[in-house]
């Protein structure tokens, strides 16, 4: 055999321990270390360290944990977008609603009046135009806020 095949076999042992291989690469594999002593050695080694890593005890800080969530959550703080821009978002849009709700309520009323509507619903309908977004916009707000403060350190 070839060095290819010995190099190919040794890059699937370490896949395999880390990530898994597909099926055809493990029949392969399995037939390559059958035939193979020098790579069914290595393939034992490398088992075999694996398991004494396993059974190693690594004494860790009591705290690191919940240092590391917060290193985490910090840096995610850090890359949030900029505050304002939903602010201002919501202001143009709250201007826009504003301007337009003369020309929004002649609709709704010519629609009432061609679909014989009675008053109550196309002004209902009306309403639900300007205070679903408005709902949406604030459960949001609210999602995130709650969202926010899940994060808690000891």
């Amino acid at each position: 055999m070839n060095g290819d095949c010995h190099g190919k076999a040794r890059h699937l042992i370490a896949r395999d321990r880390v990530e898994g291989i597909p099926r055809d690469d493990r029949e392969w594999l399995d037939g390559h270390l059958a035939q193979c002593p020098e790579c069914a050695g290595v393939a034992d080694d490398t088992e075999r360290a694996l398991r004494w890593l396993r059974a190693v005890a690594v004494p860790l800080p009591p705290a690191l944990a919940s240092r590391a969530q917060l290193r985490v959550y910090l840096r995610a703080q850090e890359r949030r977008p900029v505050r304002w821009v939903p602010w201002a978002a919501c202001a143009v849009s709250w201007a826009a609603g504003i301007a337009s709700s003369p020309y929004v309520w002649r609709g709704f009323e010519w629609l009432g009046r061609e679909t014989g509507l009675p008053p109550l619903l196309w002004k209902t309908g009306f309403a639900l135009w300007w205070a679903v977004p408005a709902l949406l916009a604030a459960g949001a707000v609210w999602l995130e806020k709650s969202q926010g403060e899940g994060f808690r350190t000891r």
